[in-house]
């Protein structure tokens, strides 16, 4: 029975089909007692609120990409999965929850509000996994991790235990970002900087004790109420006399000091600082140097608190209004102006951030980051690829500040925490004794050793930073804190992280830092930074911006595999950002919709080859033997293809290996290959139909594997019927061998010679196209090149130039037989002497005939003049006959001259008449028998008159006579065009070769292929002049 496929491939059934099937028979689970070199990758993982969007579904793809190439190199791989529990925007998912309802989360307490958590996360966390799903990335589902799963959070307690006991967790009293919509701490990495169109408001502050006053400048007049001092640069001369004074600072009535401070840009406004140490970074840090009180001005929702006075209650962009407005009616207004700045937002919270003073958890930073940047510099550990990452990675980690990991949520890990209350007054302070222990229990227990029986204990209400966890992420999903977990053992540190640039600092050296402190070790050999996918018109998708496209959409039009394929073929370069092209109107995408005719072709191409099989699979045909031309051309370009993917997969090299595939899948095997042995296939008694089908289904097999990371759902569909493989055996192409190249089998000469073969048919087909000849109609083409190995190559592969470009009579270079192709060996054993021995002397007489024409016709003259003189000798016996018959010569001449010589229309006739005598009456040469190195031709023009339409590739020009088959002058208004169409070329390929930027900038390669297409183009307008001058 013949094993084939549907007419049509329908992806959303394939697609369905094979992600069940490789979900049920755990094809990707990983078993660390399996042999081979371990290759594991951690899932970055996506929040537990989200749904799959573009960039998901890229990072992915590329994932995808490397672990299943790794896999059928016979690595034993694991690709975990998992999400992260997200505390801001899980918490800002339900607060809006109860916000509908009339309530708040102190309304159901803390239990109730984590139990409602909890539901949400089990009716709602699971839409991206599921949708990951769809996109078939080949994870082990049976390991799948929450960052507050049991195991996970004992990772995080054992952390902060160990960092705290290390000294390197401590509670302190810093300037921390505060956002005031969900009223908790934000690391400077959550932080977007968003240019604004503000003002920069004067004011005065007068001096004390006499006459005058200092002008300050701020974007910000509300936080004034808090200022401690006015900075002036020290080596300020306008204000050298003013340092150490005291100021009035207005509506607070309060005296603040003139400090000096090398901080103070004396370009910058007037030169004078406000300085509001509980409310600026800058301010905060100043503060410290000169020892001023901080006096904090609002509460922790963003609106003034009582240090405010009488602004007290209002919200800060109120206030500020108002602060504004009175400072006016004191006369302390000078002036307002337009200023453009940078306004710090919550990532979450989505309003500007407030610099706020605040008692919080933090961890030194600086022992972690020397550990980091030890193991960079001294190992090149990571290695970033692009390499233009490491500089950005290492600059972040030499400047970084205290990480302040506490936040004031109730969804996350709870920071392990407690406080001996009862030590002061059943309040939490910030000078509230606490103790740090992995439970209650423990803690209650050194509370009594340290405060007595009577001490009552409460756990810090905050929680850990999201990217605490995330940081162990790599580590603790495969058993850490338990240094003897086999997953641990087997598979850390990890192989590879596929990340997006802007995450470096969120979360690649989070992990680099907690794991070289906790593992000794960088968790992961490479960082592979991919770019951002942006939208139709190359900006960056954002949900403020709206310009997401949704790639289910996507999925469910044109199928996953598509879409994959589409987003890794477009990148051309590590890091380098790619674009999505996409009609919002149709929901449709021109570069998809591209990949989705590559699987049709693929599956029409696949469908057609098995229907030529005999029902056989390629293991029971064999591997290829008594090969042709075209097989031996095929293999070579499969090899290579191999050889390339291999390389360019080794090194990150998506684009490239993808366009590989695609540019040989199409063009090589389905346009080429498969057209050029139909007619061996279609013969039953043609002797290499065997080997057609021997390499068609090893070429095939060996591309389903090799495209299969890129497209594993079509690929598995296709192998399972080509192999004849069941289901149910619980094979799958993707526990296959990647396919090795054998470099035996790859040969640049023959690929090269073929490639004239493939050109002269293309062009041919091209002529036959330009000029409009029928398709149905048999042409005959002449042939011609100087160059001895391309006719050599040219009159091997005559059978395809013939059968691919329907061509009736093939003349190469004066052949206008079409010569045979002999055994390679001298003499065929299978025939008889007698034949033999003609065939010798008539193949010595075929390859000397020019010679012996030569001879031939001089005798042949020799004799005819001793004849002629004979015959002179008797006419001149015979009286007037002599003169008589001089003047008939003379007479003949004339007329002949005249009639045959003097026109050049008669010139023309005279010598196509000479032709033909000399093909009716001679013949033209036999051509020898030849095998494809040592046969030789007659070197001819072919004819190029105005009935013969002529074309170039290389050096080979090729004409075809059209008397019969075209109106000429529809040609000649045809060629007019084409002419017009060279000479542009011409002039854009001189403009760029005259350019010395070009010609010195380009890589030498390129420059050369201008100069070589230049000249074809030269060669070509050439051919076409003197085509319309005959025309």
């Amino acid at each position: 029975m013949t094993a084939t496929l549907p007419t049509q491939y329908n992806a959303a059934t394939t697609e369905a089909k094979w992600q069940k099937f490789w979900e049920e028979n755990q094809v990707f689970k990983a078993d660390p007692s399996q042999p081979g070199e371990p290759y594991c990758v951690v899932i970055p993982p996506p929040n537990v609120t989200g749904s799959l969007h573009m960039g998901h579904a890229f990072e992915s793809s590329l994932i995808d990409v490397l672990i299943r190439y790794q896999r059928m190199l016979g690595k034993n791989t694991l690709w975990l999965p998992g999400t992260d529990h997200a505390s801001i925007a899980v918490q800002t998912i339900l607060e809006r929850q109860l916000k509908a309802e009339g309530k708040t989360r102190d309304d159901l307490g803390r239990e109730q509000f984590l139990e409602r958590a909890w539901k949400w996360k089990a009716e709602s966390g699971g839409t991206i996994v599921n949708q990951l799903r769809r996109l078939g990335v080949s994870v082990d589902w049976s390991r799948e991790r929450f960052t507050m799963d049991e195991g996970l959070s004992t990772a995080v307690l054992d952390a902060f235990v160990k960092l705290h006991d290390e000294g390197l967790i401590y509670r302190g009293n810093y300037l921390v970002n505060w956002c005031p919509a969900s009223q908790s701490a934000v690391s400077d990495l959550e932080v977007e900087n968003k240019e604004v169109d503000g003002n920069l408001w004067h004011f005065r502050y007068p001096i004390v004790d006499q006459d005058g006053f200092i002008e300050v400048a701020t974007t910000r007049p509300e936080t004034m109420l808090g200022d401690t001092a006015v900075a002036v640069n020290p080596n300020d001369d306008r204000y050298k006399d003013l340092v150490g004074k005291m100021l009035l600072l207005p509506l607070a009535e309060r005296e603040i000091p003139i400090i000096a401070d090398e901080h103070v840009d004396p370009s910058f406004g007037t030169g004078c600082v406000k300085v509001t140490p509980a409310h600026d970074p800058n301010d905060f840090e100043m503060g410290q140097r000169h020892k001023l009180p901080s006096i904090n001005v609002m509460n922790k929702d963003g609106t003034m608190n009582e240090n405010a006075g009488e602004f007290q209650g209002q919200d800060r962009f109120v206030a500020r209004k108002n602060v504004v407005k009175r400072l006016e009616e004191e006369g302390c207004l000078v002036k307002i102006e337009p200023y453009k700045h940078t306004v710090p937002y919550s990532d979450r919270g989505k309003v500007p951030i407030e610099p706020l003073l605040s008692t919080q958890w933090f961890v030194k930073i600086k022992p972690l980051a020397d550990f980091a940047l030890s193991s960079l510099d001294d190992q090149d550990s990571p290695r970033f690829v692009p390499e233009r990452w490491a500089k950005v990675y290492r600059d972040w980690l030499v400047s970084l500040k205290d990480w302040c990991i506490s936040r004031q949520l109730w969804w996350g890990h709870q920071i392990p925490a407690w406080y001996a209350i009862s030590e002061t007054n059943g309040e939490i302070t910030d000078s509230t004794p606490y103790i740090v222990a992995r439970s209650q229990e423990e803690a209650q227990k050194t509370a009594i050793e340290k405060y007595g029986e009577s001490v009552q204990i409460e756990q810090d209400p905050d929680v850990l930073d999201t990217w605490f966890s995330s940081g162990l992420w790599p580590f603790s999903t495969l058993g850490w804190s338990d240094t003897e977990a086999e997953d641990y053992k087997r598979y850390y540190p990890t192989a590879t992280l596929v990340t997006g640039f802007d995450i470096i600092f969120f979360w690649v050296a989070r992990m680099t830092m907690m794991a070289g402190h906790f593992t000794g070790q960088m968790p992961f050999k490479d960082v592979y930074i991919h770019g951002l996918v942006r939208d139709e018109n190359n900006k960056k998708m954002s949900k403020s911006a709206n310009n997401g496209i949704d790639p289910l959409i996507l999925i469910d039009k044109y199928g996953t595999d598509a879409l994959r394929y589409t987003l890794i073929r477009e990148v051309t370069g590590a890091g380098q950002d790619i674009r999505m092209a996409y009609d919002r109107k149709t929901d449709e995408s021109e570069t998809v919709e591209a990949s989705r005719n590559f699987t049709n072709k693929l599956w029409n191409a696949s469908r057609f080859v098995m229907l030529n099989l005999d029902g056989k699979t390629p293991a029971q045909l064999g591997e290829p033997k008594n090969l042709e031309l075209s097989d031996r051309w095929i293999l070579s370009k499969f090899n290579q293809l191999a050889q390339d993917v291999r390389n360019y997969l080794d090194n990150y090299g998506f684009g490239e290996a993808s366009k590989s595939l695609y540019e040989f899948i199409w063009g090589d095997f389905c346009d080429q290959y498969i057209e050029l042995v139909k007619s061996r296939l279609q013969d039953p008694n043609s002797p290499t139909r065997l080997a057609a089908q021997q390499t068609l289904a090893h070429v095939l097999e060996g591309t389903l594997k090799l495209l299969h990371p890129f497209m594993p759902h079509i690929t598995e569909e296709i192998w399972h019927t080509l192999t004849q493989t069941p289901e149910t055996d619980h094979h799958s192409l993707a526990l296959q061998t990647y396919p090795v190249p054998d470099t035996a089998l790859v040969d640049p000469n023959l690929e090269q010679n073929f490639e004239l073969i493939l050109n002269t048919i293309r062009t041919i087909r091209n002529l036959r196209a330009s000029a409009e000849i029928k398709p149905g109609a048999r042409i005959s083409v002449a042939l011609s090149t100087e160059d001895d190995r391309e006719k050599q190559t040219l009159i091997t592969g005559q059978s395809y130039i013939k059968d691919m470009a329907r061509v009736e009579t093939l003349s190469i270079a004066g052949t206008t037989e079409t010569p045979t192709l002999k055994p390679t060996s001298a003499i065929a054993t299978d025939q008889p002497v007698l034949v033999i021995a003609l065939d010798t002397v008539g193949n010595f007489f075929a390859k000397h005939q020019k010679l012996l024409l030569s001879l031939l016709l001089t005798g042949s003259i020799l004799f005819a003049l001793k004849v002629a003189s004979v015959t002179l000798d008797t006419v001149h016996e015979v009286p007037l006959l002599a003169p008589f018959l001089e003047i008939v010569g003379i007479w003949y001449t004339y007329r002949f001259t005249k009639t045959r010589l003097w026109q050049k229309d008669d010139r023309q006739t005279f010598f196509k008449q000479v032709n033909q005598f000399k093909t009716e009456v001679i013949g033209e040469p036999k051509p020898p028998a030849i095998t494809p190195v040592q046969a030789e031709s007659v070197p001819a023009e072919p004819v190029d008159d105005a009935q013969t339409i002529v074309g170039v590739t290389g050096t080979v020009k090729i004409s075809i006579p059209l008397a019969g088959l075209i109106d000429l002058e529809a040609l000649k208004a045809k060629t007019e065009r084409d002419l017009k169409k060279v000479e542009a070329e011409i002039q854009s390929l001189s403009g760029r070769l005259s350019n010395p930027k070009f010609v010195d900038k380009a890589p030498p390669d390129v420059v050369q292929s201008t100069r070589d297409t230049l000249a074809e183009a030269e060669k070509q307008a050439e051919i076409l002049r003197a085509k319309l001058d005959r025309l």
